[in-house]
Parts: structure tokens; sequence; C-alpha cells
């Protein structure tokens, strides 16, 4: 039931979520509109939309006077229903600054994704936007097992399982002793989930064969492309390749020789082995690390014939994966959801992931211990990638890539307790106290475009100021 208190609750939110919405809707708000918001709010699993308070934080209740009678808001939850075959809740909460109306909107049915005119729609910011192939896949996949539940091969015996299966390095990457019998084993697997008993033997299943696979290509092709692709070219686009080599081991067992290949085949920075004096790679392990597990974890495995690429020019790295993120890029650094947990969770336990939510700082940090330019984030049509720069001039940059830096290393300050300055940006970029005017620029200009804010409880001076996430 939602009170009053609840409200209170709402208001003191540090953010909208998937299945909240605020909207002041002062005199009045589009029906098409709102059936719109429903269907957007039944695809997230339902949730609620709010009238009467602004959207913007800090939110405040300016009052509402959309649906004001019993009879308007009748007819608008009776063309809800006939319009979309679904049933909402109402509630009129009389606030002290003013009428506040709350739609609680139901989920979707499971295996069933709701549409307004043919379009599937689902909540992008404060906007609509059609849902994405994966996303859709995902749904009508409901109720169904889910793909590493499923079977990569039926009635194996024993000696097969051990056979195709690297267990020696999945006991190996969880420190367990190896048991000393092959049942022991097997136990292990079959308490993990990753094999079942069945009628003739054993089934391993596609959490099992994508991990522990000595060859995935052993198990079924469908399987063997989901194995990642490493291509490196000579330059700065794809002109001429100097190598092309797709992996075939599981992802546990092939994971460290993916990442050290990767690493040697980077060329030097130049400009931190002057400062170390010592040979050093331009795109620093860990990072590499992270990104490449982030990729394997969260990469949509119903996306048929689409793998991991890792593509490496003379200056950058992109390494890309098939599906759109569950979150916006601008909140990688602080926030974590994964379309795979049962992978990501085994991930993690073998060593391979970082705790969650911890993985992109340690990428916005690496880059800055090495003057890397920020990381990109990039979202396309089918596909996520990731980006790391080859070291660049701060002088070079563009602005885009300044207000790219600057928002992560206020992001990176944030997740550490700490707050961004002039000074602590200057020194991201390694310029010295006579480049304070420049940055002062580039804090602007990310100001600007919305992307971070003063931190006014700390102080109103300019030359002292401290700067927040917009988020936070």
């Amino acid at each position: 039931m939602v009170t009053l208190e609840t409200l209170n609750q709402w208001l003191s939110a540090p953010s909208e979520n998937e299945n909240l919405e605020f909207k002041e809707a002062k005199q009045q708000f589009d029906s098409t509109k709102l059936m719109r918001y429903c269907v957007a709010l039944a695809n997230e699993k339902g949730g609620y939309l709010v009238f009467g308070v602004t959207d913007k934080a800090p939110r405040r209740v300016v009052g509402t006077q959309a649906f004001s009678t019993t009879a308007e808001l009748n007819k608008i939850k009776e063309q809800i229903v006939q319009k979309l075959r679904i049933r909402v809740e109402t509630t009129e909460l009389n606030h002290a600054h003013g009428r506040v109306l709350v739609f609680e909107i139901p989920s979707r049915p499971d295996g069933q994704a709701l549409d307004f005119d043919g379009a599937y729609l689902m909540r992008a910011g404060e906007g609509l936007m059609p849902m994405t192939p994966d996303q859709l896949r995902r749904i009508f996949a409901e109720g169904q097992p889910d793909w590493f539940s499923q079977y990569a091969k039926e009635n194996a015996s024993a000696d097969e399982v051990v056979a195709l299966l690297d267990t020696q390095t999945y006991f190996d990457l969880l420190k367990l002793p190896y048991p000393t019998t092959r049942e022991g084993v097997l136990e292990r697997l079959s308490d993990g989930r990753l094999i079942v008993k069945v009628a003739d033997g054993w089934a391993i299943t596609n959490l099992a064969a994508i991990l522990l696979a000595k060859k995935l290509d052993a198990f079924s092709s469908t399987l063997a492309r989901k194995a990642p692709r490493i291509v490196i070219y000579e330059g700065v686009n794809k002109l001429q390749t100097r190598e092309d080599k797709t992996g075939n081991k599981g992802y546990a067992v092939g994971f460290e020789g993916l990442v050290d290949f990767v690493h040697s085949a980077a060329p030097q920075n130049r400009s931190i082995e002057q400062v170390v004096r010592e040979e050093v790679k331009m795109f620093p392990k860990q990072a590499l690390r992270e990104l490449i597990a982030n990729a394997l974890v969260h990469q949509d495995f119903l996306a048929s014939g689409a793998s991991v690429m890792i593509e490496m020019y003379g200056d950058r790295v992109e390494i890309s994966n098939a599906g759109k993120p569950p979150i916006s890029v601008e909140r990688f650094i602080d926030e974590y959801r994964s379309r795979n947990e049962r992978l990501a969770d085994l991930m993690r336990r073998l060593g391979i992931c970082e705790e969650k939510g911890s993985g992109i700082d340690k990428v916005v940090e690496a880059a800055e211990v090495y003057q890397l330019p920020a990381p990109d984030f990039r979202v396309g049509e089918f596909r996520t990638t990731a980006v790391l720069f080859a070291h660049q001039d701060f002088s070079v940059m563009s602005k885009a890539d300044r207000i790219r830096a600057c928002y992560q290393h206020c992001c990176l300050m944030y997740v550490s307790n700490k707050r961004m300055s002039n000074q602590s940006l200057r020194e991201r970029f390694g310029g010295s106290e006579s480049k304070a005017a420049t940055v002062s620029l580039v804090i602007g200009a990310t100001k600007e475009a919305g992307l971070i804010k003063a931190d006014e409880s700390e102080t109103n001076s300019t030359r002292y100021a401290r700067y927040l996430p917009y988020w936070a």
C-alpha cells in the first residue's frame, strides 16, 4: 500500500530506478503517453508512476491536477485495461504541498512483452525507447531453462566428463584439493550444477562447457562460436591484419593465457617508460583483464553466431560483446547488474572477476596511473564496446576526451569516498599548477554537459570547490 511515508522514502532516494518514475503533470498528462509509460514499467516487471513530483533531484511535491475526478480516473483505468490488457491501481495522496497521484503498474506476464501499437517499450533515462532484440529474446525465453542450464552434451559417461572438462583447473582455481576418486570429482561438479545425472550417464551443462571445456568445438559448433576472437591490426584501421586468432578453450581454462596474449601484443608506453625506466606495455594488464572478463560475463548468450571480440590497433584496443548493457554506460563505475548472474557468480569464485562493481573502477584507475585518455564505453545496435586508448598528451586530447576523463575521475573519487577538485584533476592529467585555468575550463564544460555538479556541502568558494557526479 502506498502511503505518505512511502512517498517520503521515494523522494529521498538518490535516483529513479527502472521501477519508479516521477512526473510533475501539474495540470494534466497525456493519456497516450501514460499508456506508453505503463507498458515500459510493466516490461520492467512493474513499478510506480508518480504524478505531482518534480523528476529532477532534489525532488519536491508540486501537486497535480491530472485525472483529478473519479470519473476521469475510472475512464483512464478502463482504457488501459482495454488497450494493454493490464489492470493498474491508483492512489491519491494529500500531501502538504499538493495532491500526488500514484499509478501502480503490475508486471507483464512471464514470457510475454507488452507493446503499445506494436512498440515494445522500455525506459531509457527520462524517456522511452524500443526494447532491444536481446531483451526481447530474454523475455520470450522466460519459463524455459536458462541457457546455462541447457545441456551441451547428454548421456556422457564418467570418463567422457573428465575427458571433456578440465576438472584439474576447476579445483585449482577454487583452491581446493583434487579429489582422490573420480566419483569425488563428479560429485563436486554435480553439487555445483555443472553436470546433471541422467538415465544413461551424465549431462554436461552449457555453463560447465563454456567455462571448463578443454576444447569448445568438441561439444558443438554453436559453443565453439562463443570463444573469444583476437584480431591485431597494423596501424589504426582494419586495412591490414597482422594476426587473427580464435580461442577454443573454456573461459576459465583459457582466461589467463588469453589476457597474457593480448597484453604481450600491445605496443610499448614510451611516456611511462621514461618515468619508471623499464619497459611498460601501452595497455595496463589489469585493465585488459577486467574488460575482457566483463565482456565474457555480460555478453548475450542468446545472440547466435556472436562472440567476444578483442581488436587491437596501433592507438587503441576495442573489446566488445554481443548485447546492450542493462545499465547506462555513465553508471558503469558505481553500478552493477549482470544479465548472466550464474556465470558471473562462478567466475568470481574462480578468481576471474572482481567483486561486484569494482572492475570498471580498476580500469579507470589504471588509465589514470598510465596517463592514458579515459576509456570509452560505446553501445551500438547489437554490441557493447569498451575502448582503451594509447597515451596522449593533454594538449592533443579532444574536448570529448577531456570531459569523459573529468567525469570518470569525479566518479572514481566519489566511490573512493573522496571529492574531485581542480588539483586532483590536474594530477590526473599530469599537469602543473600553471594548468589550473585550463583544467577549470574542462570542469566547466563537464558541468555544462550535465555530468558533474558542485558539492555545495563542502564550500561555496570557487578556488576550493569540490565536485560530485550528477547522480550523487
